[in-house]
């Protein structure tokens, strides 16, 4: 078991396949882009594979999502998730993504064991859309959310961060749609991940606020606290329910003590905390010749010394040398 020095258990493993991205989102990466890892240092649709087996079959793990970077761009992402469903204990198979792509993918990804899809959307409105990923694909994202539900990867949840003078007046709007085509929304609060470092604590939009906004148009009531178990999300119905809305506050309402993530990066780094300054390389050791145990053995010795929590209220804290297209969601 991936187990740490607090008594966590790493059963939901993250896993990047690409750092690449067709948006350039103004709280991931500036404008221009970023330099992409070269291809050799990436890991293999097979690498990826065997590592994601032996986490499953040898290490507990029984969630297994995808990201990027944008994970739709990798060409084998099809072939990685039969792989993945085809594991014995069968994993719970997720993929968190912008969207873009899905429309053509959704079918063939449910098809080969797909289970949930995350879709990320900060914004109905095309200029502001525009403004926040310097790209004009709304129409796109929305499309493929929608041949995510029509596919059967339900339910279609998606994620929005709030930014303060960009896009905080959309709250009640993005729950509005939400509600009316049948996803599941979740807030995120803004998090010291971008690759220019620029991320400033009074121009994040904390949990706290956000529930003031949605409150002052819904009827908002605490779900069963006792469901959440490890789940990011504090979740609420809404008007009653049976349909509800989450709020991640990530920053202002950490829930690092009853983390059970581990993230794989797209150039075989295990991070045992996603603001984590440290990562121990499964790439080297499984290209000069390790045995399963031995990588096993070495993805254990890397979630041992998970720190008991992220750190950013402390004031020694450093944003991670990593943007958060590098590390995977």
């Amino acid at each position: 078991m991936l187990v740490d020095s607090f008594g966590r258990v790493a059963t939901d493993l993250r896993v990047s396949l690409t750092d690449r991205c067709n948006l350039r989102c103004s709280y991931c990466m500036p404008p221009e882009g970023l330099s992409w890892l070269p291809k050799p240092e990436l890991l293999t649709a097979e690498e990826i594979i065997r590592l994601v087996r032996i986490g499953v079959e040898r290490l507990g793990v029984r969630e297994v999502r995808y990201t990027g970077g944008e994970p739709l761009l990798r060409r084998e992402l099809v072939e990685i998730v039969a792989a993945t469903a085809a594991l014995r204990p069968r994993p719970q198979v997720q993929l968190t993504t912008n969207g873009i792509g899905l429309a053509r993918l959704a079918a063939p990804l449910a098809a080969a064991g797909l289970d949930r899809v995350n879709v990320s959307l900060d914004t109905l409105d095309p200029e502001v859309f525009v403004r926040l990923a310097r790209r004009d694909r709304l129409n796109d994202v929305l499309d493929g959310m929608a041949a995510a539900a029509a596919a059967g990867l339900t339910p279609v949840k998606v994620n929005a961060v709030l930014m303060r003078g960009v896009n905080e007046r959309e709250a009640v709007p993005l729950l509005r749609y939400c509600l009316d085509k049948g996803y599941e929304l979740r807030f995120i609060e803004q998090m010291p991940l971008d690759a220019q470092h620029g991320w400033r604590r009074e121009e994040m939009v904390t949990a706290d606020e956000i529930l003031g906004l949605l409150k002052d148009a819904f009827d908002l009531v605490e779900d069963d606290p006792g469901d959440r178990g490890s789940a990011p999300a504090e979740l609420f119905l809404v008007e009653g329910g049976p349909r509800r809305v989450g709020v991640i506050g990530s920053v202002t309402r950490p829930f690092c003590g009853s983390c059970d993530r581990v993230r794989l990066t797209a150039d075989g780094q295990v991070r045992n905390c996603l603001f984590a300054r440290e990562e121990s390389d499964l790439r080297a050791a499984l290209r000069s010749g390790a045995t399963d145990d031995e990588l096993a053995a070495r993805w254990v010795a890397a979630v041992a010394g998970k720190r008991a929590g992220h750190g950013i209220d402390d004031p020694s804290f450093l944003q991670p040398a990593r943007p958060m297209s590098a590390i995977g969601g």
